[in-house]
């Protein structure tokens, strides 16, 4: 494994960390919305580094539906937020 893949899991690792604690302790429901977002990218971008270092290419399609999923579901979750404000 060289260095730029070892520093890219190493920021990334601490990124996750740093998403987790924005995710415990959010005080609002966005705020853990999108760190779950935030979350479900650093892992594909880590996955992607190791499909880069380790050539396993059968992984692609595995993160692209990821992907999809994490954007389909921030944005349901952001229009459920925005509708539920809108009835208070």
């Amino acid at each position: 494994m060289n260095a730029v893949a070892v520093v890219a899991l190493a920021l990334l690792s601490a990124a996750g960390l740093l998403v987790l604690v924005r995710l415990v302790r959010g005080p609002r429901a966005l705020d853990r919305i999108v760190a779950v977002e935030v979350l479900v990218s650093l892992v594909v971008a880590g996955s992607c580094v190791g499909i880069a270092v380790w050539g396993y290419t059968a992984f692609v399609p595995v993160l692209i539906v990821l992907a999809l999923l994490g954007f389909i579901g921030s944005v349901a979750a952001a229009r459920l937020v925005e509708e539920r404000e809108d009835l208070r």
